[in-house]
């Protein structure tokens, strides 16, 4: 099989991305006779077409949206090296790319952090987002780990580790005033004065909010809902202005502090687990090592590695 050109390789990128030659030589400031050879001597290396026409452009073949995909991939990893080289030759940064998906508590997440917070040099860096891109930049080694409130889906395509890495107990907590007067108030007492009390929940798109409605159920609640968030910080800081109260893993409860007026309202059997997601890439990076070291258990007191036992709910999915 003839190696590929990687020359030849990033012509025909270019022109997909541009939508033509002519576009593409105005980028490379090329004339459009020779990218248009470099592209046809690809297509003959490669034994397939890569473009054709389509009115008074061109568009990708099937063998060409396959070819630009892992283009795509190649180059935007490339388009990175000047940056990182640069940094590691002038700086001693040890870098962590970590992605924290939207149904996640973020109070949560710092806490899972902590370990290595403190690291000399570090440079942290978070990506929030839906789990499907997180993994889709996890797979381009752009994250070095994900946290998410779910384990990692099952795709053979994927070579991703899941482990699952805390596991605490669900608290209500509230802004004083709220708390003062539900004492007050007679009749119903923890969790029952949720139906009286404003009540702060997270979006559907959280695992946390279908924990959270059968615990509803199984205690026949119909909590007074006033405020639906995606982001457990946010939820945090509005009930400290007073909205409502609102549930939080005890995990990330200790963050709370920083938020003067809130005060805890009752405990629950409700558990929130974080998972943590990571390549095979990413598992040789120390401050990942660190991390997965460092899981919680129901209480949200880290667990020792040598006190860890195996997990059934570990899924290692590699083709």
């Amino acid at each position: 099989m003839t190696a590929l050109n990687y020359r030849h390789l990033h012509y025909f990128w270019v022109v997909a991305k541009e939508g033509g030659f002519a576009r593409a030589a105005d980028r490379l400031g090329m004339a459009v006779q020779t990218i248009s050879a470099q592209v046809r001597e690809l297509e003959r290396s490669l034994g397939h077409q890569l473009l054709k026409p389509e009115g008074r452009g061109l568009v990708l073949t099937e063998a060409g949206q396959a070819a630009f995909a892992r283009a795509e991939e190649i180059f935007q990893i490339g388009q990175l090296v000047p940056h990182e080289v640069h940094e590691a030759a002038t700086q001693r940064v040890v870098r962590l790319s970590v992605g924290l998906s939207d149904g996640l508590s973020k109070l949560a997440a710092h806490a899972l952090l902590a370990p290595v917070l403190e690291t000399p040099h570090l440079r942290l860096v978070c990506h929030e987002g839906e789990v499907d891109q997180l993994l889709g930049e996890l797979a381009l080694h752009h994250l070095d780990l994900v946290l998410t409130d779910q384990p990692a889906p099952v795709n053979p395509t994927l070579r991703i580790t899941s482990q699952l890495l805390a596991s605490t107990s669900v608290d209500w907590w509230g802004p004083v005033e709220l708390i003062e007067r539900a004492r007050r108030a007679p009749g119903k007492s923890f969790p029952y004065n949720l139906e009286t009390l404003p009540v702060l929940l997270p979006t559907r798109h959280a695992s946390l909010r279908a924990g959270l409605e059968r615990w509803f159920e199984q205690h026949h609640i119909r909590p007074h809902v006033v405020g639906e968030f995606e982001d457990s910080a946010l939820m945090s800081v509005f009930a400290a202005r007073g909205l409502g109260v609102f549930p939080v893993s005890r995990l990330g409860a200790d963050d709370l502090s920083m938020m003067s007026g809130l005060h805890l309202l009752g405990q629950t059997e409700v558990v929130e687990d974080v998972h943590g997601i990571y390549s095979r890439r990413g598992q040789n990076h120390p401050l990942v090592a660190t991390l997965l070291a460092h899981r919680r258990g129901l209480t949200g007191a880290a667990l020792t590695p040598a006190s860890v036992v195996d997990d059934p709910a570990e899924v290692e999915i590699d083709s």
